[in-house]
């Protein structure tokens, strides 16, 4: 182990093992503690045992050079860019500089990408370790790229990262968050003892000081090694040592005693190493530049000050550099600017010496400032645009009004898109307040997206848009594209609608905002439906060809959320997935989260319960990842829990999503936790509880102007609730209600609902449901089994207790079974129990050799002969289903082979008798 961490053995071993444990270790300590010694020592430790290493060391100059750290870390890995998806490839060219970026990239892609990189290399290399010296200096884009690839990679990717205690901030790449701050590893440097000081100085300085100097220069330093070792250099530069009891050289701070250094240094080694610390990235060829002779340097090399590699120019220590930017005057620090900005061959370094020298009005400067700006943004580093686009506009002279407002406009969004809301919002109200017209314009329009994206007040969104569409000028595509939005904030269909229409007819004309107007068309199709207005499949298909490859950003979920609550979940899956695919790629967390709720309801809708759990899981895990809100996982997966039984956890997640609605005032909330709650009461027989919460939930749709709500299906379970609870009068006027729904767009979820609702209102009327019963079984006739397998499953018990109430009790007992074999297929236990309980009551308890209607089914065909997978195909139930079934109609039937199931069957075993 080097002198530089001399004491720290313990520290250093305990990091190693957590390392190894693949538990991310921040080394913490003030500065000059010696954290990069350490943070070296075990770089070093893990090269030498075939780690991959894949580190950065950024410093306070380089926050404004977007993804230097992260090149840094990633240059190992550039040869797997090829192994990327075309826009991930795009991203990591951005990044590493190996290609020529053709379009703007996302900076979310970038953080997709960086991810990719790693698990490939994990793939290949079992020990990886990502290392940041000095993490809070990262530039921000590389910053969030790191914290969204590492928390999805830890613990299969080691992380080692070093931050400043005593400049207390977050901490460094959110490490202590979620799963990641789980495991996280804190280790704090203290101060050195006199002992290990004494074997740090004489390695720093080749001189042995007597022990009672270096006990004094111990307590002074109070242990700190970097701040030992400048008072050691000041003690050593007297004429002679302090005698004892006199006073060391006075130490206020470190940066105090590093400035008296510079003090000392020829002027031209001054001048050098002052350029040196105000560039991006120094080196000598730079420098050469702008004066600098190579034996300029030699002063502050011999000094320990900086080193020399090649053509790079590196501080030794960060608080070196700071220390010498920190000495230069405000008028010298200009001109060093604007000295480096006249001599930089790169345009965006030149742009970044220019803004930090010019302060007053310039044309030309602005313009290559924005130039910059919109060369970051299209490389995905909206932040570091933002700020750029901020420079241009205040140096903008009053006569270039049109640049000054496109670009302080330039800047809100790119704050938008960097996903720091709280700047958006303030600086698009800034520009709204300053600027007139279309600019005015967008800017009330930004200013209310990024509400919507905020999850503001719906009240607050609308009266922005509407603040814009006032202020926009009349039949212009600017009013489309606000209508557009409009129709997406608006909850009620009417208001939705004619927003939507005003937006298709406005956009026709305006090619560029084709996106625009697929997404109008779609918003239209959806209100039109939710309005009860017949549906017209012309609009889908326009707003399809529009889109072409690229879902509409505006509405791209509504034709899945049609498709789904048409009952054709193939489709819907189909889009959802491929839309899906594509925000991983761009690594789009918000929507990934918002289609994996959509992909969770359709497979609950499917019978496919398990996809559901995983798929919600997925969303639950994520939305905990980035703070999104959990209402939509809550109220879905309260459903997943009482269609299997679990009705207290149902009913809790009702109950609190009730009780948070009341605080927001959420309408949408209030109406998914209202339906949650009268189902779960529905499960669990509280029938008059039931039949009250559906009807808070038809009086607020009713008031909304819903009359197609399209994710609720509410009608059948609210008549059963109210046949459950007596009230025939409602239950009659909800019957007309699902009537009225199927007639203006039957589906297969209302052709089983009415027919089931049919049979139950006639038992409780008292009148012949025999008609209604054959109705029953033509609808479940002509629904597919794999389409709604719970709803099919519920048919068969209301069919059984039907035909029990007329004392058709072998009818009655067939239908209860088989509807127990359907809700234990699904996993619907609570469904499952009181069937195979009802069924019981048909005539006593079923013998134990008696077969469930799917057993038998399932035994029908084995004993013809057919395999497992076609058995499983004809029934539309799984493969494991199938062995499920057969273990127990072997068991029942005392058969171990086909063979002798097929003679129990001949012999009538297993049927009812």
């Amino acid at each position: 182990m080097g002198v530089a961490v001399v004491g720290r053995d313990t520290l250093v071993d305990r990091a190693r093992c957590c390392l190894d444990e693949g538990r991310p270790v921040l080394l913490e300590g003030p500065a000059g503690i010696g954290k990069t010694a350490v943070h070296r020592t075990l770089l070093d430790a893990a090269a030498r045992d075939g780690w991959l290493v894949l580190a950065c060391a950024p410093t306070e100059i380089e926050q404004s050079l977007p993804f230097a750290a992260l090149a840094d870390v990633l240059a190992p890995l550039a040869d797997r860019a090829a192994q990327l998806s075309p826009p991930q490839r795009a991203a990591l060219g951005g990044v590493l500089l190996t290609g020529e970026v053709t379009g703007p990239v996302d900076e979310r892609a970038v953080g997709a990408a960086t991810r990719a990189v790693l698990e490939a290399a994990v793939a290949d290399t079992p020990r990886v370790l990502v290392a940041v010296d000095d993490a809070p200096w990262l530039d921000p884009p590389s910053e969030r790229a790191l914290r969204f690839a590492l928390r999805r990679v830890v613990p299969r990717v080691a992380v080692l990262v070093t931050a400043r205690s005593d400049r207390p901030r977050e901490t460094p790449l959110g490490l202590d968050q979620g799963a990641t701050g789980a495991l996280l590893e804190r280790v704090p440097l203290g101060p050195l003892g006199v002992g290990a000081l004494h074997h740090v100085l004489r390695a720093e300085t080749g001189a042995t000081l007597p022990r009672p100097l270096l006990v004094r220069i111990a307590e002074d330093s109070g242990g700190n090694p970097l701040l030992a070792i400048e008072l050691a250099r000041a003690v050593l530069r007297l004429p002679q040592l302090p005698a004892p009891g006199a006073d060391l050289p006075a130490a206020p701070s470190l940066r105090h005693l590093v400035a008296e250094r510079l003090a000392a240094l020829p002027p031209a080694t001054r001048q050098a190493i002052r350029l040196a610390a105000l560039s991006g990235g120094p080196t000598l060829s730079g420098l050469a530049r702008a004066g600098v002779a190579p034996e300029d340097l030699d002063a502050a090399e011999e000094a320990g000050l900086v080193a020399v590699t090649g053509e790079e120019v590196t501080f030794a220590h960060p608080v070196y550099a700071a220390a010498v930017r920190g000495d230069v005057p405000p008028g010298v620090r200009r001109r060093l600017h604007r000295l480096l900005a006249d001599t930089a061959r790169d345009p965006d370094e030149r742009a970044r010496q220019l803004a930090r020298c010019v302060d007053a009005p310039d044309a030309a400067a602005a313009a290559e400032i924005a130039a910059a700006a919109a060369r970051q943004r299209a490389l995905g580093a909206p932040e570091i645009a933002a700020g750029l686009y901020e420079t241009a506009a205040r140096l903008a002279p009053p006569e270039a009004a049109g640049e000054y407002a496109r670009w302080r406009l330039a800047a809100a969004q790119c704050r938008y898109d960097s996903g720091d809301y709280p700047a958006a919002r303030a600086a698009a109200e800034r520009v709204a307040e300053e600027l007139t017209g279309p600019a005015r314009v967008e800017a009330l329009l930004l200013r209310a997206v990024v509400g919507w994206s905020a999850d503001e007040a719906a009240e607050t969104i609308v009266a922005t848009a509407e603040r814009a569409l006032a202020a926009a000028p009349a039949g212009s595509a600017l009013a489309g594209r606000i209508h557009a939005h409009l129709s997406m904030f608006r909850d009620a269909p009417d208001p939705g609608r004619w927003h939507a229409e005003r937006a298709v007819v406005l956009l026709a004309g305006s090619p560029e905002d084709g996106p625009v107007l697929a997404g109008a068309l779609l918003l239209l199709l959806y209100h039109e439906v939710r309005a009860g207005l017949p549906v017209r499949a012309e609009l889908l298909e326009r707003a399809l060809a529009l889109e072409g490859e690229e879902p509409s950003w505006l509405a791209g979920t509504v034709p899945a959320i049609l498709w789904k609550s048409f009952d054709e979940h193939g489709r819907a899956r189909e889009r959802l997935h491929r839309m899906l695919d594509r925000a991983v790629v761009r690594g789009d967390e918000p929507f990934q989260h918002e289609l994996l709720c959509h992909l969770g309801e359709t497979e609950l809708l499917a019978g496919r319960w398990a996809d559901a759990a995983a798929h919600l899981a997925a969303a639950r895990e994520l939305g905990e990842q980035y703070g999104a809100d959990s209402a939509g996982v809550d109220w879905l997966e309260g459903l997943l829990f009482a269609h299997r039984g679990r009705l207290a956890e149902a009913t809790r997640i009702a109950e609190d999503g009730l009780r948070r609605a009341a605080e927001l005032d959420d309408a949408w909330r209030l109406r998914i936790h209202t339906q949650l709650a009268g189902y779960a009461a529905l499960m669990a027989g509280r029938m008059p509880e039931a039949a009250r919460h559906y009807g808070v939930l038809a009086a607020a749709m009713d008031e909304l102007g819903l009359v197609e709500p399209i994710a609720q299906r509410t009608e059948p379970d609210w008549l059963e609730a109210c046949v459950g609870a007596g009230d025939l009068t409602t239950a009659e006027a909800v019957l007309e209600r699902l009537a009225a729904r199927h007639r203006r767009l039957p589906r297969p979820w209302t052709t089983l609902a009415l027919a089931r609702s049919r049979v139950l209102l006639a038992g409780a009327l008292g009148r012949d449901p025999s008609e209604a019963l054959a109705e029953l079984d033509a609808a479940r006739a002509a629904v597919p089994a794999d389409v709604l397998p719970l709803d099919r499953a519920r048919c068969l018990l209301v069919a059984g207790l039907a035909y029990r109430r007329v004392r058709r009790r072998r009818e009655a007992r067939d239908a209860l079974t088989a509807a127990a074999g359907e809700f234990e297929a699904l996993g619907a236990a609570a469904l499952a129990a009181r069937a195979r309980a009802e069924a019981e009551r048909t005539g006593g308890r079923a013998a134990p050799r008696q077969l469930t209607g799917t057993e038998l089914e399932v035994a029908r065909l084995a004993a013809a002969g057919r395999t497992n997978r076609v058995i499983a195909d004809t029934l539309f139930i799984s493969p494991k289903t199938v062995e499920a079934n057969l273990a127990r109609v072997y068991r029942k039937l005392g058969v171990t082979s086909r063979a002798e199931l097929g003679a129990a069957m001949a012999r009538g075993a297993g049927a009812d008798g």
